[in-house]
């Protein structure tokens, strides 16, 4: 899979111009940066994504057996969390390298060590074979994919915008999370493709395979991103330091208001979490839809993301980050009960037109620009620090929003209420947060982004 078209950046003759580390020209390797990030994040979200559907077919039978499937479907479902629960130390950790020794460097690590974590999940015995020790290695094997992803999609973001021309830097940006996209598509093809063996064989070792195909996949990551430099934004910011602080000092001393701007801006993500991990669950298990049928939602749905969420990026750098992010959130925050609603009918036809409608059309338009709106939050000096950690404190909820979804469902056809009314009301806090209190980028330069302001200006965009 191939990132499309991406416009090459507008050639300039003056010297002067190109001497500057940012304009509208963007550098020579933005087409390559947006491109790497795109398969980059790619295969590192089907490895991220490949653990949410087996939490919700496979990990309550074979790491939680012989307790009610209740709760074993909860505690399936909080295993998803643990992953979210260390990225705020790991992003801090990550982000502080990123600032100081480059944002490569770490793009490279993030791969690595999702690859092999994910590629020893597939190699765990279940408890029947070893006891308590199964779902404890698992916990802690996903821990480390959360490590991973706490680096991943902020540092990939930063590099791409950096790289990109400021009056294309959300369209650029967005080719990050349209690689996620594409690696939710990945993720379920292999579901889809191991769910139609019998079960006895599925849960042995079928459901291994796709976590074991990892290993394949991440020597192409590796060749792509050591083979991209590091911007003329980020290394001119470098050279200008004179006396460099620890980066994740400067983001808690003098930009903690952004980061809880961020905590809160960024609960649009619980949307995927819940959509891709419970709602699978939930329809196969309550309403008895066949597992292939749910999983070709989520390819479908990503899919078309893949069309739909450039095109979103194209629209933010034309009129505007917050109008297309705010109505992507209200869209969201319908659509949760138009699809809950049809998986109690158990319509499938309706299930379809719902999620695309939820996944493709309202979280199309904000899943591209959250990252790169994070980003440009902040100075180019901490942006990775300051995005990292800020994003990655906010996506605790995204991550136990699953076990969450799980322990409010109610019994009975029009038990998903709670859960699509949790869904709502997190689209509509973003959306919020972002009109009263989230400051425009579009029309600002690369070299300027987080910039802080005076006054009664700062009191609302600090």
């Amino acid at each position: 899979m191939t990132a499309g078209p991406i416009d090459p950046p507008t050639p300039l003759t003056s010297s002067a111009e190109q001497a500057r580390p940012d304009s509208h020209r963007g550098t020579k390797h933005a087409r390559r940066a947006a491109t790497a990030s795109f398969i980059g994040s790619t295969l590192e979200y089907y490895d991220f994504f490949i653990y949410g559907s087996a939490s919700a077919l496979i990990f309550n039978k074979i790491f939680f057996p012989g307790i009610d499937p209740a709760l074993g479907t909860i505690l399936s479902m909080a295993t998803i969390g643990i992953g979210y629960v260390v990225r705020p130390l790991a992003a801090s950790v990550i982000g502080h390298y990123g600032d100081r020794i480059g944002r490569r460097q770490m793009l490279v690590l993030t791969l690595v060590v999702m690859g092999v974590a994910t590629f020893l999940i597939g190699c765990l015995p279940p408890t029947a074979a070893i006891g308590a020790a199964a779902p404890v290695l698992l916990v802690l094997l996903r821990a480390l994919q959360g490590a991973s992803a706490a680096g991943e999609s902020v540092g990939a973001v930063t590099m791409t915008m950096e790289h990109a021309p400021s009056n294309k830097r959300a369209f650029y940006s967005s080719w990050v999370n349209t690689g996620a996209a594409a690696g939710i598509m990945l993720a379920s093809l292999a579901f889809l493709a191991v769910s139609m063996l019998p079960q006895e064989d599925l849960l042995s070792w079928g459901w291994r395979l796709p976590f074991l195909a990892s290993i394949l996949v991440v020597g192409v990551g590796l060749y792509i991103r050591v083979r991209l430099p590091e911007s003329e934004v980020f290394e001119a910011a470098k050279e200008a330091e004179t006396e460099p602080e620890l980066p994740i000092k400067v983001v808690l001393r003098d930009h903690w208001r952004t980061i809880i701007k961020v905590i809160f801006f960024g609960l649009w993500s619980v949307v995927s979490s819940v959509f891709a991990a419970f709602g699978l669950a939930y329809a196969t298990s309550k309403f008895g839809i066949p597992a292939p049928a749910m999983l070709g939602v989520t390819i479908l749905t990503a899919g078309l993301a893949v069309i739909a969420q450039p095109s979103a990026g194209i629209l933010a750098d034309r009129i505007g980050r917050k109008p297309v992010f705010i109505a992507g959130n209200l869209i969201c925050a319908a659509a949760a009960f138009a699809f809950f609603w049809s998986i109690s009918t158990t319509s499938v036809p309706l299930i379809y037109a719902s999620g695309i409608l939820f996944m493709t059309v309202g979280y199309g338009m904000v899943n591209p620009l959250g990252p790169a709106m994070t980003a440009e939050m902040f100075p180019t000096k901490i942006r990775y620090s300051g995005a990292a950690t800020a994003s990655q404190l906010g996506l605790v909820v995204t991550g136990f929003a699953p076990a969450i979804a799980a322990a409010i469902v109610q019994p009975g056809p029009t038990g998903w209420i709670p859960v699509a009314a949790f869904t709502a009301a997190c689209c509509l806090a973003s959306a919020a947060v972002t009109a009263i209190w989230v400051k425009e980028t579009y029309l600002v330069p690369t070299e300027a982004l987080g910039a802080r302001t005076s006054g009664a200006e700062e009191s609302i965009n600090a």
